[in-house]
Formats: structure tokens, sequence, C-alpha cells
């Protein structure tokens, strides 16, 4: 066994792996950008060292620096986690010739499974069944636009050496065809150097089925059983559980049969993932799951697969990679009970899931279950990563119980300023399909307005700073109890003696405000009489109202009615659709920007005409920038 793994990460990743190295008395060291200066997976290593500027591209994808790190530092094994260099088949070549243990499948089986068209050709070849589609070679628009024709609609677009939803796209309209065409090509090219797409029948009611797979040098592969991870939200998971509802047993030993199979077929080393795309239309049916793609790396959503065979993955990696082999023979690995994890995104559901940047003053996950995070409180969400923050894990004996315990533990989540999806992730785990199982990759659209928490109102906001300005940062020149003039005060709470509590309304609710001093960050708490929390922070002369990732500030202004759209976060000009003149209606895009790995339409705010479009695809632009003008009324 190697004795020092740099991890060639950032985040929560880099962190979870030297959570297992610690354990097993492996040295662990970090690498990191500026922009990670102060972050946790940096503190958390025995060493670490800078590889170059916030840019992705010019440090964590930067294969020479890494190595150069990995050199310098005396590491002996590399561990690339997941998303930038762990599906690069030249790096992990790389990592070898200079001596150093890959933590990873071999090159030959990254590239055989790097490419969508390539994989699915592999894996007909290997028996396993796959999705109707075009794989060819010819990219020409109108080839495309022909075969998407005859797959009939809707299809999806997705870019050959994607992943992670960038680079896909569902068209519903031959008409619409184009556009989506050239969205899902910028996005390959942006994300993957590649911008190759590949064309798919879109099942309507799919559900995302993926094996965990793993195999060793000696050749023997075992899968680990499934997850569902059908809740997603623009091709991003939301949450994932294990085992996936209504599999029965012999529809499971179908598709993870076919899982190992499809590992068997490109010699697969280490942990992978097989992913299924499965009909629910009548439930779950062996005949009715086909091939997507293999990921040739650990999946973000592997804690669920761990806290139901009690495996360590990483530590399974990390003896794979040393030639040790499997720790367990298929027969050994057993399931039992259920997990479920969701993932917490710095992004604001009540307008539109807009990622938010900035640092967290306040930042308390819950307790009593497994938290996989990269970040803490006084720490940075960067405009230069992915917005993903935390990761929230339960295991319960049942799926019923597992669904409330990670809806509790969603509710108990605390992040402000920075906005959550913490009250979406709550809302979807409650929701009567969730809970009876009923769910495909299109329930979030589907029920989206009923699961994004309203932001709160300026008059809410106002109200409510307005009575716990009073109180809310008690001052030691203060000579007057900030206690002395509230109404309606309920009384000290027994259990907390240095609490004291009074009764407050936001948006004509009432709640339970608790004043609470956390070292040097004086703030209010309000707690709802029922399942509503609200926490009011103090901001200087103003306050900040926050409800389960709703906020908003007590002293700011209202949305903008001028027709102007900001730039709500730094970013990149992808694309402008309209032109100046153009008679537009409210919701049509306006201008793409490219913010944390993925892109964001900027809309017309109500029916009317584009004044003008100030930005040019290209554009690098800060945050509040006027990007585009809208003038209500028809043209």
């Amino acid at each position: 066994m190697f004795t020092s793994v740099l991890v060639a990460n950032r985040g929560e990743i880099a962190c979870r792996v030297f959570r297992t190295a610690r354990r097993m008395g492996i040295r662990t060291i970090a690498v990191y950008s500026e922009a990670d200066a102060k972050a946790l997976h940096v503190r958390e290593a025995d060493e670490a060292v800078l590889i170059g500027p916030a840019p992705a591209r010019e440090s964590y994808l930067d294969a020479a620096r890494v190595l150069a790190a990995a050199k310098a530092t005396g590491a002996e094994a590399i561990h690339p986690g997941y998303g930038f260099l762990s599906e690069n088949a030249d790096f992990a070549e790389a990592v070898m010739a200079a001596g150093l243990v890959w933590i990873g499948p071999p090159p030959a089986a990254i590239r055989a499974m790097g490419l969508k068209d390539a994989a699915k050709s592999l894996m007909i070849e290997a028996g396993v069944p796959v999705t109707p589609g075009y794989l060819g070679e010819d990219q020409s628009l109108d080839r495309l636009q022909k075969e998407a024709d005859a797959i009939g609609y809707p299809v999806l677009i997705k870019a050959v050496a994607g992943g992670g939803g960038k680079g896909m796209k569902k068209v519903d309209r031959a008409e619409d065809f184009a556009d989506g065409l050239a969205s899902a090509q910028r996005e390959g090219q942006s994300s993957f150097g590649d911008p190759r797409v590949l064309i798919e029948k879109y099942i309507t009611r799919p559900r995302h089925i993926e094996v965990q797979v793993f195999g060793d040098r000696h050749g023997e592969v075992v899968h680990l059983y499934e997850r569902d991870c059908s809740l997603q939200r623009r091709h991003q998971k939301v949450i994932e559980e294990a085992p996936a509802p209504g599999m029965d047993a012999a529809t499971r030993k179908a598709v993870t049969d076919a899982a190992v199979r499809a590992a068997k077929a490109v010699n697969y080393e280490g942990a992978g993932t097989i992913e299924f795309i499965a009909d629910a239309s009548d439930g779950l049916k062996a005949d009715r799951i086909w091939f997507m793609e293999m990921n040739t790396r650990l999946q973000v959503e592997h804690p669920v697969t761990e806290a139901v065979t009690g495996v360590d993955l990483v530590e399974w990696q990390f003896r794979v990679a040393a030639g040790e082999p499997m720790p367990l023979k298929q027969d050994e690995i057993e399931l039992n009970g259920w997990a479920m994890e969701a993932r917490l995104y710095a992004e604001d559901p009540a307008n539109g899931f807009l990622p938010s940047i900035g640092r967290l003053d306040h930042f308390v996950m819950p307790e009593g279950i497994r938290v996989d995070t990269g970040v803490e409180q006084g720490g940075e969400v960067s405009q230069f990563y992915d917005p993903m923050i935390a990761k929230l894990i339960v295991h319960a004996e049942t799926r019923e119980e597992a669904a409330e315990d990670l809806a509790e533990a969603a509710g108990q989540v605390q992040v402000w300023p920075v906005k959550t999806n913490a009250a979406f992730v709550m809302k979807c785990l409650e929701h009567p399909r969730f809970v009876a199982g009923d769910v495909d990759t299109g329930f979030i659209a589907a029920e989206e307005s009923n699961l994004a928490a309203e932001p709160l109102s300026e008059m809410g906001i106002e109200d409510a700073a307005n009575r716990l300005r009073q109180f809310a940062s008690p001052r030691a020149d203060r000579t007057v109890s900030p206690w002395d003039h509230l109404d309606g005060a309920i009384g000290f709470r027994t259990n907390a003696p240095d609490q004291r509590t009074q009764s407050v309304r936001v948006d004509g609710a009432h709640h339970v405000a608790q004043l609470l001093d956390e070292d040097d960050h004086p703030m209010t708490r309000l707690i709802g009489l029922s399942a509503t929390r609200v926490i009011a922070f103090e901001n200087g002369s103003a306050f900040d109202v926050s409800a389960f990732g709703r906020a908003g500030s007590g002293s700011g202004s209202g949305p903008a009615s001028d027709g102007a759209l900001r730039a709500p976060m730094p970013g990149k000009i992808v694309a402008t659709p309209a032109r100046a003149g153009d008679t537009v209606t409210k919701g049509q895009p306006l201008v793409v920007l490219e913010a944390m790995k993925m892109e964001h339409a900027l809309v017309a705010p109500f029916d009317g005409v584009v004044g003008e479009i100030g930005v040019s695809v290209g554009d690098q632009v800060a945050a509040d920038t006027v990007l585009a003008t809208v003038t209500a009324g028809a043209g």
C-alpha cells in the first residue's frame, strides 16, 4: 500500500477522500487554486500546494501543474475525485508514466467509455441493451435534424464527451432543434473541448437507474446494487437513493448483470457506475431498461451505496489501485435498509435557481446524520466552481423513514446570506408523489411551481426587521434591555436560560423569535410554530431575513421594474438570442450567461420591445452589469 496520496480535486470530494486516507494512515496532499487558498480541503490535508489562478483550466484542469505538485511533495499516488481530470485518459497515463499510482480505471477503459457514441457501440457488442438513437460521424445540422425527425420528438441531444447534464438538451419540436443543438454544442465545447453530439429518443416517463460496479486487476468484477437518481433538475441530480423504489428481484438481477457485463467488456478496474434509463410508464421492467453511459470514476452519490452495503468505496479504491484483490466477493455484499442523499446547492429556487455566491457568514449543518461538505462558516462560494456545497446523507430501515429523516435534516440547514435549495429539497421529500415512489426525471419540472418557495415579501422583511431591530444585536454599551419595549413576549425558555423569546409576524404569519449570541456574530433566529423556520440577521444597519433558502434584505429595494436585465453573478456571455428592436414576450431568453459551469438564460421580465443588448458573445461581465433592456408594450 502506498503511504501518501494527492487528491487532484477540491471541495467535499477532496475532504471525503482525506477522511478515509487518514483512517488508513496515508499522508494526504491537497492542491488548490488562488480562489481556494482558505478552503476547507486545504486545511484538512497534511500538506497543500498552490497550482494556479482561480479558473479551473489554469489550475485544477492543468495536468502538468498537478503532476509538478505531486513530484514536489513526494506523493506516491493520485486520486482524481470526480469532475476535472477524473475521466481524462491522457492524465491517467501521465500519472502512471511518472511512476505514481493512478487511483482509477485503466486509460483504455476511460477512453472506451468516455465517448457516448463509441461506448454504445461497444455495449451493443457486449449484449447490453441501449436506447435507440443516432451515433453517426456526420455532425451537420441537416443530418442531425433529419435523424431527430426520423426518431420522433421529443429527442435528447447529448454531447458525446458529456456528463453531469452538461451538453444535454431536450427538444420537443422540430422548429426548436437548431437552437437546442447550438446550446448543446456550446456546452460540449466549453466543458469538454468537444462539440460533437448524439441523438436519442426521449423516454417520456424516464427513471434514472444506475449500478455501482467495482473491478480489480485480477479479473474480478462485482456490483454493489443500484441507485435511483431520478429526482433531477436540468439533468443535475438533487436527491438520490438506494435501493431503487419498485425494483423487484428479477429486474434487479437483469440490470446488475448487464452492468457487470458492461464493466467486463472494457476490463474495468476500480469504482465505476453504469447508468441506465428506464421507461417507468408501467413500473420497472427488465425489458424496459437501457444503457445510457458509464462514469469511469467515483460518483457524487456514492455515499448511499456505502450506507446500504457497509462498504467504504474509497478504501476499496485504494486497495485495488495498490494491486490487492477485491475485499469482498459478490455473494458477500449485502443490501441493508434504505439510504437517501440530498445535494445542497448554493442557488436561489425562488429566482429561477440562479447560483448564489459569496461569503458564508452563517453555515450550520444538521447533526446526527452524515454530512459531506467542502465549505465552512466564514468560507466563500466562488463563481468559478460547481454550486454544490454539501451532501446530506441518511440511512434508515425503510424508505419512508429515510425520507422523513432527510426532510427533517433539510429543515435544519442554516445558511446565510448565500441562498440554498434546502426548502426545495424538503418540499420534494414531503411531496405525496415522492413519498409514494411515483417519481421520474420529469418530476421536478412538473411540480416545480409547488416546490419552489416564494421569496419573502419586502413588506414582510421590513416588518420583521423593524420588530427585531430593538433586540437582534445586544451591545455591551447598551443600558436599556432590548426586551423592555416588546409586545407579546411569551417569556423565558426553561431549557435555555440565556435565550429569550418573543412573538413576531413575517408575511402575516406568527413566529417565535429566539435571541442567540454566537461568538462575534450575534443573530436572532425566528422559528415558526409550524414547519417554517426564518432566520433574521443583523447586517450593519439593515437586517436580512432568510427562510429555508429564501432571502431578502430589510433595507433593500424591490425587484427592478425598469426592464433592465442585470447579471446575477460574474460570468461569460455565450449567446444573445435577441436583438435590439425585437418584440418579445415575458420569459423569452434575451441573453445567456455561463457561470459556475452552467448556462443561465436571462429572460424578458414582461412583454415588450428590446431596447438594447449591451453585451456581445465572449464578454466577461461583473455581477449587476446591465445586459439588456426591455420597454413594456408592443412594438
